[in-house]
């Protein structure tokens, strides 16, 4: 077994040492003071918001369990984002702290900030992202004991590997890291039910979002090498290629430019990792209270009227599909067709039996907020299962509908997931704040290997800017089409295309284990997550 741990030493991996930025640095007991002032702020501040909505749902419970499934559910979720703030957002800092651009204490709280500011503006579509990839029978009964154990199991199988890569100096991915997860809970699910009882993993979502994770090094790699030569090309000056002299910050313009770098990654990583803490979240949420959270009790009542007028379009428009014999539960060929992925003549009818029921349910009672705490949940899932229904159906080829069935189809499910697919700001402030404070802590293993161990020679100016624009670009273009994808794979990658272009040279070794700590994260994680599923599942 080779020794894939990259010491922290005060020695760099270059051939030519140049000065060592100051990395350690005592923070001192204000600092600390702080810290844990915003983290006991931040939790009084979910409790109080957890409090607040169950309140103004009506919501009542006999037991105090479910709260407490909740509160160590949160915690652990909440957790998960804090491993992602120190083992992520190294990437974004040592590229300016390794240029001088600025001291380590600077950038880690500068990037902190942006990081906060990401989650809070992200649109939430990674989120219900990652969440598709979980088995169907989990997702609907998230709040029974199978689905805490998928939570417990994907979150700490996440964390377990997250920290142990962190602790060897290895920048993994936790995008990877948490899509082998959930990928393990799945498989679990489905070897430990009777066979056809259970799904197991949406292998086209799983596909979808793993070519983006394997794509994500290639196009970090190629597009900071082109983007380096081409700045080679364009921009003549002779001091954007040379090695920091000492420890003297480079000239302003530089400097500006590479925080400016550092912060659209810093943004950009925010924006996209904080959505996957989000989306689990909510399933707890969901589970646990769903009177409260099930069913998005912020939509205007104004929107109720439309999305009757769609429900009826959809139902009318599937009249004319006759089922082969009576449908007595539509819900379960519904559900079946979502496990097997095999369509049948009975599910566009079963369709549009569900859509006459969600128009029923919400016409009788004209606003979300109004639907009864005994409806919420099964209003929910029958959104759920109608609105992946769709997407399914839309992408699957033995299914040809005439376009404007199609398109009225897709109205349907986007008015569907505005009433279930939503992010509480409170959830956003929560997720931001525990990856904000992540990055305060045990950042400095991650940032000297990716500012010492990648190449041979110390980081230029025009690469670092280089790496970190075709990182922050590259996950705010996958923001945008709702993929997670890994701020890790494309700037560690994007370092070592300028370190290649610019004939500075690699470090095989540290190339070597970081490739061979990518390859292990999949089936580790999955490995980690499934068997804490069935020990979970057997404690619960």
């Amino acid at each position: 077994m080779p020794d894939l741990t990259i010491p922290a030493t005060a020695t760099t991996g270059f051939e030519h040492a140049p000065t060592r930025p100051k990395l350690d640095h005592d923070f001192g007991p204000k600092t600390a003071v702080l810290f844990f002032s915003i983290l006991a702020i931040m939790l009084l501040f979910i409790a109080y918001s957890v409090y607040t909505d169950v309140e103004e749902s009506g919501s009542r419970t006999t037991t105090w369990l479910p709260f407490l499934l909740l509160g160590v559910a949160l915690l652990i979720a909440l957790a998960f984002e804090f491993v992602n703030g120190f083992h992520d957002t190294a990437n974004a800092v040592a590229t300016v702290i390794y240029t001088h651009a600025l001291s380590a204490p600077a950038a880690v709280i500068w990037s902190g900030l942006f990081n906060f500011l990401g989650v809070v503006m992200s649109s939430g579509a990674v989120a219900y992202g990652i969440i598709a990839l979980l088995p169907v029978e989990l997702i609907l009964q998230v709040g029974s004991s199978a689905g805490f154990a998928m939570v417990f199991a994907l979150l700490i199988g996440a964390i377990i590997w997250n920290l142990g890569t962190w602790y060897l100096g290895l920048p993994a991915s936790s995008s990877h890291t948490l899509i082998g997860s959930i990928i393990g809970v799945g498989l679990a699910n489905q070897l430990t039910k009777s066979a056809g009882a259970a799904s197991g993993v949406d292998w086209a979502q799983a596909s979808k979002v793993g070519y983006s994770l394997l794509l994500s090094p290639v196009v970090g790699f190629a597009a900071a090498a082109l983007l380096y030569l081409a700045l080679k090309v364009v921009a003549k000056r002779p001091e954007l290629y040379a090695e920091p002299k000492g420890a003297t910050p480079p000239p302003l313009w530089i400097r500006g430019l590479l925080i400016l770098t550092c912060t659209g990654v810093s943004f950009a990583h925010g924006s996209n990792d904080g959505q996957k803490g989000m989306g689990l979240i909510m399933l707890i949420l969901i589970g646990v209270v769903p009177t409260a959270y099930a069913l998005n009790r912020a939509l205007p009542d104004s929107d109720i009227q439309p999305f009757l007028t769609t429900s009826a379009a959809v139902v009318r428009a599937l009249e004319r599909y006759k089922p082969e014999t009576p449908i007595r539960d539509p819900r379960r060929v519904i559900g079946d067709y979502l496990r097997t992925r095999q369509a049948n003549p009975d599910v566009l009818p079963a369709l549009g039996l569900l859509a006459a029921d969600i128009k029923t349910q919400v016409a009788k009672y004209g606003s979300l907020r109004h639907l009864p705490a005994d409806a919420v949940q099964n209003v929910r899932n029958d959104m759920y299962l109608a609105a992946e229904s769709i997407r399914h159906l839309s992408r699957d080829p033995s299914v040809r509908l005439p376009k404007a069935e199609a398109d009225v189809l897709q109205v349907y499910r986007r008015e569907l997931d505005l009433a279930t697919r939503f992010i509480p700001t409170w959830v956003k402030i929560a997720v931001a704040v525990a990856l904000g404070l992540g990055t305060m802590v045990g950042w400095k293993r991650i940032v000297v290997t990716v500012g010492e161990k990648i190449g041979k020679t110390h980081l230029t100016y025009a690469q670092g800017a280089s790496a970190e624009l075709v990182a922050a670009s590259t996950i705010a273009a996958a923001d945008l089409y709702g993929l997670p994808v890994s701020t890790t794979h494309v700037l560690s990658s994007g370092v070592a295309g300028t370190m290649f272009a610019g004939r500075s040279g690699l470090q095989m070794a540290t190339v070597r284990n970081l490739l061979l700590a990518w390859v292990l994260t999949l089936p580790a994680a999955i490995l980690l997550a499934g068997v804490l599923f069935v020990i979970f599942s057997r404690i619960l």
